[in-house]
């Protein structure tokens, strides 16, 4: 897979402009995004919930990432992945409710 862009070998002014290419690509940068908004929205989760309530939460992170993958990226949808989702669930709600 080929990314858009080379580490150069030129010199340091290509260097430079390669990474800052990088750094301003627009994935990179919604990637830099959602790791900002998703610190501020941890922050304000710790000062609402109990540690021991919000944390089994991030465990939805592989089910979000399973939902997203069928619905937009077209993944299969199998009966494994569903049975891991319902276990994680599972785990959530023993985690939280016990």
């Amino acid at each position: 897979m080929k990314l858009g862009w080379s580490l150069p070998t030129t010199g340091i002014k290509d260097a430079i402009v390669s990474y800052l290419t990088f750094l301003f690509d627009p994935f990179i940068l919604s990637g830099f995004v959602s790791a900002f908004v998703a610190s501020v929205f941890w922050m304000i989760a710790m000062t609402k919930f109990e540690i021991t309530v919000a944390y089994p939460f991030m465990s939805l992170a592989p089910a979000i990432v399973f939902i997203l993958g069928v619905l937009v990226l077209h993944e299969a949808f199998t009966i494994g992945k569903v049975i891991g989702l319902l276990l994680i669930m599972v785990g959530i709600v023993v985690t939280v409710k016990f």
